[in-house]
């Protein structure tokens, strides 16, 4: 059906108008969720960072303990 209805339009209507439509429409709810996704993606990071961080400290300064 989709198929039929963009047949005689051309390619420019294709490509470039409805992909703006959409972005207009859509737009800011593309934004929220590549911000969300983006947040999470630095939150990963941050929290692998600062265990990485935090074995490094626990190993360099904790090794005289004795409990290898």
């Amino acid at each position: 059906m989709v198929k039929e209805m963009l047949e005689g339009l051309p390619g420019w209507v294709k490509w470039v108008a409805i992909p703006l439509v959409a972005l207009f429409v859509f737009g800011g709810f593309i934004t929220s969720v590549l911000g969300f996704l983006f947040g999470l993606l630095f939150k990963v990071l941050l929290f692998v960072a600062l265990v990485g961080g935090l074995i490094l400290v626990v190993k360099k300064f904790g090794a005289g303990s004795g409990r290898d």
